[in-house]
């Protein structure tokens, strides 16, 4: 697949049909409600759907009630061990890397700041680290798995923003394209799934080839049951670095939406980190995975941590080595870093589960105010030049 600006102004233009459709017929009948209530009983795949559930609703959960017919399940489960080795180094990347990706897209931002509640600027940092575990565990697609409901929940909320956005009047779609287009998609995912592996890499850690291809292979499935279009999504690494490239050529720079959101996210750690000393270690591990330019624009605060954090490298080296030749000393670091996952998510709900309603108005649910295992050691596709 070969990107073109092109073929990223037409991505831009698109939505999602079958959520759209689904959105627009709940809010015609006045269903939203209805729904948002029955559903919340509803967040294991195989459950039986309540009974009063709108008829469209019903169909549009039947019909997205299984992944893509292409799914290779020995990737998949290559991919959840993937996880469960670097459980702890994604969750890293996710936060401090990811998430700062998104603000440095003007328009993202823009979109971001004015559906994040203000009173919970956790909120889509827990929603995206739940979505995150529920895939990764053995039952994901199975009967009582936890990733299917949560998908199909977080479509049609992309869909319920689109609705909005539109009707309100609070988005220049002639300018920015539709919100939550396909090409802002597709670029989530790369942010979630390759920009995630370059982070690790940028740390040191050690990873297969194999593991990072079916890492960012289990990002393709999330795609797919997001509504993605699959003839667009890049299908290799290779394609996924040439996409990111030119969508992050045609789109970044600095906003004021984007400073916003990450001293949001800067505030947020600094609270999960125990105590004071160490909250500059926050920005400068944003500093570090994300680079001086991309810092900058979001006016992530230079500290005396940002020389410390570049040694981060070689102390999780060290930590690998132990991981290497110690069965024990593996064992004793997946459960750190599966317990650490655990304690960073609980920090980021409060130890509450996140439900994925539809928004029956941003301003009252968003809070719009009218402003905006070892083997070939993987190494990140080469930068490309735009066409």
């Amino acid at each position: 697949m070969t990107c073109t600006d092109a073929s990223m102004d037409t991505l831009r233009q698109s939505g999602d049909e079958l959520a759209d459709a689904v959105v627009a017929t709940l809010f015609e009948r006045g269903e939203v409600g209805t729904f948002n209530t029955l559903m919340r009983y509803v967040s294991t795949a195989g459950a039986p759907l309540p009974d009063g559930l709108p008829d469209v609703a019903r169909e549009y959960l039947r019909a997205t009630a299984v992944p893509p017919a292409w799914v290779d399940w020995g990737e998949m489960e290559k991919a959840r061990l993937f996880f469960i080795d670097n459980n702890v180094h994604i969750s890293t990347a996710l936060s401090f890397a990811s998430m700062p990706a998104c603000y440095v897209v003007p328009h993202v931002a823009k979109l971001l700041s004015a559906t994040h509640g203000l009173d919970y600027p956790s909120r889509r940092m827990a929603e995206t680290g739940q979505f995150t575990v529920y895939l990764m565990q053995p039952d994901a697609f199975e009967a009582g798995g936890k990733f299917v409901p949560a998908a199909q929940k977080v479509r049609l909320l992309h869909a319920s923003i689109r609705h909005h956005l539109r009707r309100e009047g609070r988005w220049d779609v002639e300018a920015l394209g539709a919100p939550i287009c396909q090409e802002d998609m597709i670029g989530g995912q790369m942010f979630f799934s390759l920009l995630v592996l370059d982070s690790l890499h940028r740390l040191g850690i050690h990873m297969s080839v194999e593991g990072a291809e079916a890492y960012y292979y289990a990002w393709r499935v999330v795609g797919a049951m997001l509504g993605v279009d699959q003839d667009a999504v890049p299908k290799t690494l290779e394609e996924a670095r040439q996409f990111l490239d030119l969508y992050m050529i045609r789109h970044m720079g600095p906003s004021p939406e984007g400073a916003h959101l990450t001293r949001q996210l800067i505030g947020l750690y600094e609270e999960v980190v125990p105590g004071t000393f160490f909250d500059p270690i926050v920005s400068a591990l944003i500093r570090y995975l994300i680079g001086d330019a991309c810092a900058d624009w979001l006016q992530v605060p230079r500290t005396a941590w940002d020389a410390v954090v570049k040694a981060a490298p070689s102390l999780l080296g060290v930590l690998e080595t132990i991981e290497d030749r110690s069965p024990l000393g593996a064992w004793a670091l997946d459960r750190l870093g599966h317990l650490t996952t655990i304690f960073e998510l609980s920090s980021l709900t409060r130890g509450r589960v996140m439900h994925y309603a539809i928004p029956e108005q941003l301003k009252k649910d968003f809070g719009v105010t009218g402003t905006v295992p070892r083997t070939r050691r993987w190494t990140p596709p080469a930068p490309t030049v735009a066409p």
